[in-house]
């Protein structure tokens, strides 16, 4: 049997950005107040949101689930930050829920699958073809909302 095909965002879906945002040094924090994801190193310092792990790695056992995040272009290290940030908290090794399953890219809308849980229509996610699950608004407000509408459509 084939699973349906998952996509995951990974900032403010997975990722709690505000807890990077409280880590920045002062100075940093000043320098990038309006653009915060551009701070160099911001996204080594994020922690997950509550549930994000215990559901990303419920949802991987069901779906054929993969991150799908955009990096800021202009800040190098997000993109180094972001796959180890999946590394500390999803694993490295081959065999953990996230081995090998982070796509980076500035078009969400040119991978095809079934859902995308994402918390902004923005990088193409509201051109998606499957069904974009918006995390954090009226429907999914949390990962136990998201879950349990998931484990009815797999």
């Amino acid at each position: 049997m084939t699973k349906k095909l998952l996509y995951i965002d990974l900032d403010n879906t997975l990722v709690d950005f505000p807890s990077g945002i409280g880590r920045l040094p002062a100075h940093a924090a000043e320098r990038y107040r309006d653009a915060y994801d551009d701070a160099p190193g911001i996204f080594s310092l994020m922690d997950p949101l509550p549930g994000a792990i215990e559901a990303y790695t419920e949802l991987s056992r069901v779906f054929d689930t993969y991150i799908l995040s955009t990096a800021p272009w202009g800040n190098p290290s997000a993109w180094q930050h972001k796959v180890e940030w999946v590394h500390e908290h999803l694993g490295k090794a081959e065999g953990t829920p996230a081995y090998k399953r982070l796509i980076l890219s500035h078009h969400k809308h040119l991978n095809r699958g079934d859902y995308l849980v994402d918390d902004r229509p923005n990088n193409g996610a509201d051109r998606f073809e499957g069904e974009w699950l918006h995390f954090g608004g009226e429907t999914f407000p949390t990962w136990d909302s998201v879950v349990e509408y998931l484990r009815g459509h797999a």
